[in-house]
């Protein structure tokens, strides 16, 4: 068989190329999760659009992430694919997978767009943009530039891990960087100088987006050993489906914080009118933005979080796909360590912080309501990190074993049976507190069952049973 240029993932140590891979793609989901976030601080701290504006931001923000679920779907999907079939030694395999993803990303980011700019008022409702008339504006003149970079979005997103799988994860990295980099320029001067408001924050994030996008097509056409032939973008049922199997649990992970996001604004709207401070009209945009801060901090927390496991996505492929379940295991463990070390340190910001981090979106422009609501959210809504950042690792790194089951169902548990479960139960009980307590019960009884699998999983790994053939059963699939 063809030799690839991958052989050192399965002998050089463990944690070396942990620190290669995982850094980069970490820095890179980092820097992508601030595109949104570096808008709302500058949308917050333009007192011509302040707390409106935040609640528009928030409205949208998950209509973003469905974009998200689409891209991660494809592209770790394809990064784990192509991971098990270098290990394999099987590079054609690999080719066409990197060549159908790429046709895959460019139909569905075109169809999105479309639907978005079709249905905008419509969709901007079901995410809660009704609180008041000036949120619903804003959230349409957001919504509408934000739509138009879509395609963009996407295939940037789609394309770094595939370009993490080639081998080349600092490539992946210097690309969201420097989009990431134009918007931050963008932002202040779209913002402040020409005073473009929410038109302002959406263009310079667009523009960032197609520079990411751009430097992905640079790449694809100089991939270093997975470089596909004009014949691998012919449509290949069976290794696109193998391709959206492997890739189903990511996009479930945030397609399902979209159901989540979709429930918990909802239930804002609902009980914020209810209240006898966020019902009058002045107010009512203020659990909304404020909650949408704290998941936007959540946000870059699990960014950190995601990125440490998906970056060890092409490592456990490879040695997975050549039955070295001992380095596989070794990985999981740094993983789980590193990942509760990341939930430890965001908890103690969340905790003694709050103030200092709501302060950063416009504190000081807005009334006392809305920094005690934000210091309360802060430390209700976040207060089980730890679990939160576990449990996501879980996911993952079941996910890149090729335990698309176990990492779907698990996922599925935490986003929808309990994220919109108990965001539409407890505040029945709670009112707008049961919103945030929502957040903290759903990772502890999802954790209950992570403990489990990640028992299992190194009595697996532990097993002289497990064999190479074993290991990338669901591979051969695709052939």
């Amino acid at each position: 068989m063809e030799q690839t240029a991958n052989q050192f993932l399965g002998h050089e140590p463990v944690g070396r190329l942990m620190r290669k891979y995982a850094v980069p793609c970490m820095i890179s989901l980092l820097v992508g999760a601030l595109y949104n976030i570096v808008d709302q601080i500058f949308i917050a701290n333009a007192s011509y659009l302040g707390s409106y504006g935040n609640a528009a931001n928030t409205v949208v923000f998950p209509l973003t992430v469905i974009a998200l679920a689409i891209a991660v779907m494809i592209g770790d999907g394809c990064c784990a694919f192509v991971s098990l079939s270098l290990g394999r030694n099987e590079p054609g395999k690999a080719k066409k997978s990197v060549g159908c993803s790429v046709l895959m990303t460019a139909v569905s980011s075109l169809f999105l767009c479309a639907v978005y700019l079709a249905f905008s008022s419509g969709i901007i409702s079901l995410f809660g943009g009704t609180v008041n008339d000036e949120t619903f504006r804003l959230s349409k003149e957001y919504f509408f530039y934000i739509s138009l970079g879509i395609p963009f979005y996407i295939f940037g997103q789609a394309m770094n891990p595939v370009i993490r799988a080639d081998g080349s994860p600092k490539f992946a990295m210097i690309s969201t960087l420097a989009g990431a980099a134009l918007n931050m320029i963008l932002d202040p001067v779209f913002i402040f100088a020409f005073r473009w408001g929410m038109m302002g924050a959406a263009v310079a994030t667009v523009t960032g987006q197609a520079a990411t996008a751009a430097l992905a097509v640079w790449y694809l056409l100089h991939m270093k050993q997975v470089r596909p032939s004009k014949s691998d973008f012919i449509p290949d049922l069976s290794i696109m489906r193998r391709t959206l199997t492997l890739g189903l649990t990511s996009f479930l992970s945030q397609i399902s914080l979209v159901a989540a996001m979709a429930a918990i604004n909802n239930m804002i709207r609902k009980y914020g009118a209810m209240d006898s401070v966020f019902g009058q009209e002045q107010f009512a945009q203020i659990p909304m933005a404020v909650v949408g801060i704290v998941m936007k901090f959540f946000q870059i927390v699990i960014s950190v979080v995601v990125g440490i496991a998906a970056g060890c996505i092409p490592i456990v492929g490879f040695n997975m796909g050549a039955g070295l379940q001992n380095r596989v295991r070794e990985l999981f463990t740094k993983l789980i360590s590193a990942e509760a070390c990341v939930g430890a340190a965001a908890l103690i910001f969340a905790e003694f912080f709050p103030k200092q981090l709501i302060g950063i979106f416009g504190a000081a422009n807005e009334s006392s309501f809305y920094t005690d609501f934000a210091v309360h959210s802060f430390r209700i809504y976040l207060c089980m990190m730890i679990f939160a950042c576990v449990n996501k690792a879980c996911f993952i790194f079941l996910q890149a074993m090729g335990k698309a089951v176990e990492s779907t169902v698990l996922s599925m548990i935490r986003e929808i049976v309990f994220g919109v479960g108990f965001a539409v139960i407890l505040p029945v009980f709670f009112g707008l507190d049961g919103v945030l307590y929502s957040m903290p019960v759903s990772d502890i009884l999802t954790f209950a069952v992570s403990l489990f699998l990640i028992i299992r999983t190194y009595k697996q790994l532990g097993s002289a049973h497990i064999t190479k053939s074993a290991n990338t059963s669901e591979l051969q699939k695709a052939g």
